[in-house]
C-alpha cells in the first residue's frame, strides 16, 4: 500500500527494486488492494512480477469503491461487482489467476453470503485460488466460511492494536484460518521513528489519524517507550521486537509489514530470529494491554 498511496510520494523506479529485492531474499506473499493507488498498486506489484510470477503468491482485495482521483464512495460486496472488480484487477496486475482474493471490507448492505458465494463462483471459474476477507468480526467469518472455505483473514494487529486477541484470533485458530495481521509496526509508530508529527508528510494519512494527532500522539509515545526499552535490553531493533511479537501467537499468523526502503526490509526479516521469555512477554501484557493506544484507528 505504501509504495503507492496514503504515506507520501512514490517512486516506482525504487519500489520496483525493493519488490525484486524481497523476491530475492525469499519473500514470495505480495499484498496489494484495487484502491491502493487508487488501482496504480495493482499495475505497479504486477509489472514488477513479471516474468517471475510463479515464484510469486499475489493477494489482491475488492470493496472499497474509489474516484480515479481518489475520492472515496463506500463499500460495495454485490456480486455483480465482486465480478467486475476481479477483472479489473487481472488486467491491472497482468495475471490470470489471482491467488487470494479478500473482500476488503464487509458491504453491511450486502448479506455476506452474497459476497463470498459470488467470490466461490470466481474459484469455479479458475480466476481465483483461495478465498480471504478483511476487517470481519468472528459472525461474520463464521457465516462466510459456511458457504465457502475462507482461507485468510486480514484485520490490524500490532503491540497497539491487540482487539483480535479477544475472539478474533481463536475464530480463526478453530476454523483453520490463517490470520493475516497488516500494520504490525502500528503504521511505523512502534518502529520510534516518530518522535513528533513533523516527521509525516504533508500528504501523509497519519497527519489525521486519531493516534497521530493531539495529546493522543503524545500519550501514546510514552507507551510505546516499553517497546523500546525492551528491544534495548533485547539487542534487537522495537520493530524487529514488535514484528516478532506479533507472529509469537502461533503458526497461523502472518505478519505483513510494508516499506518503501531496502534497509527497513532487511531488519523487518532479522525479526524471524527473535523469541521471547515469559517474562517479557508479561512485562509487555502490563505495558501495552488490549486497549492501551489512545485515539482510534481510523
Amino acid at each position: 500500500m505504501g509504495m503507492s498511496d496514503f504515506y507520501g510520494k512514490a517512486d516506482d523506479e525504487a519500489n520496483t527494486a525493493l519488490l525484486h529485492h524481497a523476491l530475492d531474499s525469499g519473500v514470495n506473499f505480495f499484498d496489494t488492494a484495487d484502491m491502493y493507488g487508487p488501482f496504480t498498486n495493482e499495475r505497479l506489484v504486477g509489472a514488477a512480477l513479471r516474468g517471475r510470477r510463479d515464484e510469486a503468491i499475489i493477494a489482491t482485495k475488492f470493496a472499497v469503491m474509489r474516484t480515479e482521483s481518489g475520492g472515496f464512495l463506500g463499500i460495495n460486496g454485490k456480486p455483480e461487482y465482486v465480478r467486475a472488480s476481479c477483472d479489473a484487477s487481472l488486467a491491472r496486475l497482468g495475471i490470470d489467476t489471482i491467488d487470494l482474493y479478500y473482500q476488503h471490507r464487509v458491504d453491511p448492505n450486502t448479506p455476506i453470503e452474497d459476497t463470498v458465494g459470488a467470490m466461490a463462483g470466481l474459484v469455479a471459474a479458475g480466476k481465483v485460488r483461495f478465498l480471504g476477507l478483511s476487517e470481519a468480526t468472528p459472525e461474520q467469518l463464521r457465516r462466510a466460511h459456511a458457504v465457502h472455505p475462507i482461507t485468510a483473514l486480514q484485520t490490524e494487529y500490532s503491540l497497539w492494536s491487540r482487539e483480535p486477541e479477544l475472539e478474533l484470533l481463536d475464530t480463526c485458530r478453530e476454523l483453520g484460518i490463517t490470520f493475516v495481521a497488516y500494520s504490525p509496526l502500528g503504521r511505523g509508530f512502534l518502529t520510534g521513528a516518530i518522535t513528533s508529527p513533523a516527521d509525516l508528510a504533508p500528504d501523509d494519512f497519519r497527519r489525521n489519524n486519531p493516534r497521530f494527532t493531539g495529546e493522543n500522539f503524545q500519550k501514546n509515545l510514552d507507551l510505546v517507550r516499553a517497546v523500546h526499552s525492551l528491544a534495548a535490553k533485547k539487542g534487537v531493533t522495537p520493530a524487529q521486537l514488535a514484528l516478532a511479537w506479533t507472529l509469537h501467537g502461533g503458526e497461523h499468523i502472518v505478519a505483513i509489514p510494508g516499506t518503501t526502503k531496502q534497509s527497513r526490509f532487511d531488519e523487518n526479516q532479522a525479526a524471524n530470529g527473535v523469541t521471547f521469555s515469559a517474562e517479557e512477554l508479561a512485562f509487555l501484557d502490563e505495558h501495552l494491554p488490549v486497549g492501551a493506544a489512545a485515539g482510534g484507528r481510523y
